[in-house]
């Protein structure tokens, strides 16, 4: 603080920033509950998770363009056990400080780090958490791509923790698409729009390098497939 000179008493300095970011958060968490509520749902849940929520931790893996609706679907559809019990990778970078300040508004517990930037840090704390028995959400692409390709890191996840991968997407019959690296997607209100949960791929604790590659496309193919 600096003191006022005419008072002599301390004037308090004020960041508009974090104001703005919390207001930001809200209004976003009200437009992305609003939107998906309007959507016409069906879902595809072949393993029937939605139905019987298995005891032990779960890795939801889905792509970087779908974040937009993910926390309001972890909200209307997963669990009221562990609605509150989920941690999210979120890059480590100004972008990802505005990603946070939204998810952190669905009591989403935001983890922050890349491939490129707190990677291992970020691995070891999503480690921990699962251990504790939070679900994980990761967008295997992100936070810069290739778009829809999978990157190694929630391989690893998953044989640490030996929780499964459960690969999510959506798909809606009208949206605005972006023109950003993943041509990232919101949905119009009122459109049809389905959510596809694929079956769990599990990652053995021995895995050598060869059965993680066969893992990392195995996810892939499964998420290119969920997305089409």
């Amino acid at each position: 603080m600096k003191d006022d000179k005419k008072t002599g008493f301390p004037t308090p300095q004020y960041s508009i920033t974090p104001v703005l970011h919390s207001l930001l958060g809200w209004l976003l968490r009200i437009l992305v509950t609003l939107i998906g509520s309007t959507l016409r749902w069906r879902v595809e849940d072949p393993s029937g998770l939605l139905a019987h929520t298995p005891p032990q931790p779960m890795i939801f893996a889905f792509w970087h363009n779908r974040i937009f609706l993910m926390p309001y679907l972890f909200r209307k559809h997963w669990s009221v056990r562990q609605r509150d019990h989920v941690a999210v990778l979120v890059s480590a970078s100004r972008d990802g400080d505005k990603l946070a300040c939204v998810l952190s508004r669905f009591n989403l517990v935001c983890v922050r780090g890349s491939s490129s930037r707190r990677g291992k840090k970020a691995l070891r704390e999503l480690t921990h958490l699962v251990q504790e028995g939070y679900d994980a959400g990761i967008t295997p692409d992100g936070p810069r791509g290739p778009k829809c390709r999978v990157q190694d890191g929630i391989i690893r996840l998953a044989q640490l923790t030996q929780a499964p991968i459960i690969p999510v997407s959506y798909l809606v019959a009208h949206k605005i698409t972006f023109n950003s690296w993943d041509n990232f997607m919101v949905p119009l209100p009122f459109s049809r729009a389905t959510l596809r949960i694929g079956h769990p791929i599990t990652v053995p604790r021995d895995a050598d390098e060869q059965q993680h590659e066969n893992k990392r496309l195995e996810l892939e193919k499964i998420l290119q497939t969920l997305s089409a």
